[in-house]
């Protein structure tokens, strides 16, 4: 089985409004991650990808990430698919409970999972991630050309002066978009299924989103 590995360059800032220091500033520090217990609570899903009960979110024990792992999370062409199981996505709306007096931005999204492509087949990954009431940013895209079978991995990572906070003292939901594409491309179809997938109903392939994290100013 051949394992594929893929990793993307630095992403785009999460949201326009993003600031840049000025020339000549120095770079922030990264703060450590808070004590005490953080929550991810799923309180929108929706997308061919992840239907109700499918995806499921897990905070690390040291704070620094969180997980999104899969069930149902497939894309495919060829003789086995429908006609409309060539593109799968799934959008998440998340509540993240953290300690008071702290907040975070997304500074890095590991994905994963298993693809299955004839010759002449590719498949596409696409994401983008947000905080609520802020512009959404344009996809990320990573593509996979077949012929291969194995494991699957690609990274976003966003550069610390490009990092966009949660606002302090705001409710605001954090946002994932995700698609996955499955192209016939010039695979024979008749007699060959291509698929992409980021599901797993063991949790060994999931979604990693790590987290930067900062103190908010203390209110006088």
């Amino acid at each position: 089985m051949l394992r594929t590995v893929f990793t993307a360059g630095a992403a785009a800032a999460l949201a326009a409004a993003a600031l840049t220091p000025s020339a000549g500033a120095a770079p922030a520090l990264p703060f450590p991650a808070p004590p005490g217990q953080i929550t991810v609570d799923v309180v929108q899903v929706n997308g061919s990808g992840c239907r109700p009960g499918t995806a499921n979110v897990a905070v690390s024990p040291d704070n620094t990430a969180f997980t999104v792992t899969y069930s149902e999370y497939l894309a495919q062409v060829g003789k086995d698919a429908k006609a409309t199981d060539f593109r799968k996505n799934c959008q998440l709306g998340l509540s993240v409970n953290v300690p008071q007096g702290y907040t975070y931005a997304i500074a890095k999204a590991d994905y994963r999972g298993f693809a299955s492509l004839a010759q002449g087949a590719s498949a596409t990954q696409n994401a983008s991630y947000y905080f609520q009431g802020m512009q959404q940013t344009a996809y990320r895209s990573h593509t996979l050309s077949g012929p291969t079978e194995g494991n699957w991995q690609v990274s976003d990572a966003v550069p610390v002066e490009a990092l966009v906070f949660h606002p302090c003292g705001a409710k605001r939901n954090l946002n994932i978009n995700t698609e996955l594409r499955a192209q016939a491309g010039s695979s024979d179809t008749a007699n060959t299924t291509s698929f992409v997938a980021m599901d797993s109903t063991d949790g060994s392939f999931n979604t990693v989103y790590h987290f930067s994290w900062k103190t908010c100013p203390q209110r006088r």
